[in-house]
């Protein structure tokens, strides 16, 4: 049912929140339209249907350029657009300390609560709606694990936030505080739980369902969350009911991952749902969002390129396979996956001058694109540069369930266990197995799923719960004036010569990260003004 995410609806237009405005003092409007919507199951059916629209917003600059920017604050991208105004981007992703007020965040802050204000509509009115109790059991546990999702990615960008759980108005949330990061995690787990039971497996979806949420796809989730809260044997039960279930396998072929031919695959889990539609502007941005500027008329706006250090990282792990499905370089003579190469570099006006691919070192910081957001010529719409394609992007995959199962596994002593799930992810792409253990197969782990995930927003949250050899969080080790990252960048004999060569994006990203500031995201400074400071910033913030 690709429609299900962007089926514009007007009630949803009269009651939902302001983008300017503060969450919790902004008057909720259509309260009158509220009490008479509800009347039957096709009401339920479209008002759910919103409901996944929040995952996205209809559009590219409420939520996907965060999922962007959180790869921009790590080891895997730059900010990489160096011919536009970079402000927006550049206080965070070069950790600056000054993001208080970045619009991004801001307004991925107030989409996430607008979601979470129609899950908590949807729960507070369907199950008064006469209809078939079963379908309404199903519409209610969708409605608990999109609350689960919006909320997880508060809490893993923000730390503690608000917990506003039911529908409320304003005068209600008045004085709301922050709950802590445990008490959010219960409360996800809560919802996540009560969904897996009532939702349909992956199997008993119908053809035009897909794309809806399943058991699997919330016992994935909650799986996720355990291993994000440290709680590793919970995780390691709920992760296995998932591998358990027979519902999901890899892929034969990592570059069927991230393809439109092969949407909503065996190995997905869960994947926003695009379809194109200029008139009505349906349709995802990333491949547009962070596309190779430069590239001629049909490529994109270069926000968010593949560093050079990720793809050492590749060639150190001798991971041929997936760096060719992950990092597209100036110069390449072909790409996997595009079938008409030649008339791409027709439409690039072979600015090489020899056939080969084009990515412009002048206004590029590494003259590299994602190949995973990458859309074929063949695929592409007519107007291709307007931040609308229909290419799905993926939340949940198993590939992520396997090395998350592997990492609780190997945290709890079952190395066994961790190997043999550890061992299916690098058999796809042709690496040898992996006979270490303990501290050296965690090791293991966390470099696969650098490579496994890379540029898919995984990599800022992996890297932030971390904890290395020496005590300190894996992004303390990467960034700041002694960070690996930062000094491989900033030394001539190891940085890249694209990137040393454009210093329009400065090499020394993450020199002035702070340990105790910038292992979570400030809450907006509007939030804590509008609040009159019942809502606290994270420490560092000020």
């Amino acid at each position: 049912m690709k429609k299900l995410y962007f089926i514009p609806l007007l009630l949803m237009g009269a009651m939902t929140l302001s983008s300017c405005d503060d969450f919790l003092e902004e008057e909720v409007r259509g309260q009158e339209n509220l009490d008479t919507y509800f009347q039957g199951e096709n009401d339920v059916e479209s008002f759910i249907h919103g409901c996944y629209n929040a995952i996205t917003n209809y559009d590219w600059w409420q939520v996907e350029r965060v999922w962007i920017l959180s790869d921009m604050c790590t080891d895997d991208y730059w900010m990489g657009n160096t011919q536009q105004n970079q402000e927006e981007y550049i206080s965070l992703a070069h950790y600056q300390g000054v993001g208080q007020s970045n619009g991004s965040i801001s307004d991925f802050w107030q989409y996430r609560y607008k979601g979470i204000l129609r899950c908590n509509i949807a729960l507070d009115r369907i199950p008064d709606v006469q209809m078939d109790e079963t379908r309404k059991a199903r519409y209610i546990a969708e409605a608990k694990f999109l609350r689960a999702y919006f909320y997880f990615e508060l809490v893993k960008n923000f730390g503690g936030v608000p917990l506003v759980e039911g529908f409320v108005m304003p005068h209600e949330v008045s004085g709301i505080r922050r709950s802590g990061v445990e008490e959010c995690y219960a409360f996800i787990a809560k919802d996540l739980e009560e969904a897996a039971a009532a939702l349909p497996t992956r199997s008993q979806l119908a053809a035009d369902e897909m794309g809806r949420a399943t058991s699997g796809a919330a016992l994935g989730l909650l799986g996720k969350v355990q291993v994000y809260n440290g709680e590793f044997d919970k995780a390691k039960v709920t992760l296995k009911k998932v591998i358990d279930s027979g519902q999901y396998a890899l892929m034969d072929d990592f570059g069927k991952v991230w393809n439109m031919d092969y949407e909503n695959n065996q190995e997905s889990l869960f994947e926003v749902q695009n379809i194109y539609d200029e008139t009505y502007r349906l349709g995802g941005s990333m491949a547009i969002v962070s596309g190779n500027r430069g590239g001629g008329d049909m490529d994109g706006w270069g926000w968010g390129v593949p560093t050079a250090y990720l793809e050492n990282c590749f060639i150190e792990a001798g991971d041929y396979e997936r760096l060719k499905w992950t990092i597209i370089k100036n110069g390449a003579t072909e790409i996997p996956g595009e079938n008409n190469f030649d008339e791409l570099i027709q439409m690039q006006g072979n600015q090489n001058g020899d056939g080969s691919y084009y990515v412009s070192p002048e206004i590029n910081k590494s003259a590299r694109v994602s190949r995973k957001h990458y859309l074929p010529v063949a695929h592409r719409p007519g107007n291709f540069n307007t931040a609308l394609v229909p290419l799905n992007y993926i939340i949940l995959r198993y590939a992520d369930i396997l090395l998350l199962y592997a990492e609780a596994c190997n945290e709890t002593g079952d190395d066994g266990n961790a190997r043999s799930a550890l061992n299916q992810v690098r058999k796809r792409v042709h690496l040898p197995e992996v006979n270490t253990s303990g501290t050296a197969l965690r090791k293991d782990i966390r470099t696969e799923r650098h490579l496994e995930l890379a540029t898919e927003a995984q990599r800022l949250y992996d890297i932030r719960r971390w904890t290395d050899d020496n005590g300190k969080k894996v992004v303390c080790n990467l960034m700041g004036p002694d960070g690996a990252f930062v000094k491989w960048n900033t030394n001539a004999a190891t940085a890249d010569a694209y990137e040393w060569a454009n210093q329009k994006e400065a090499s020394d990203k993450g020199r002035t990260f702070q340990e105790g500031r910038d292992l979570v995201f400030p809450i907006p400074l509007y939030e804590i003004t509008m609040s009159q400071g019942a809502i606290e910033q994270n420490p560092g913030w000020n």
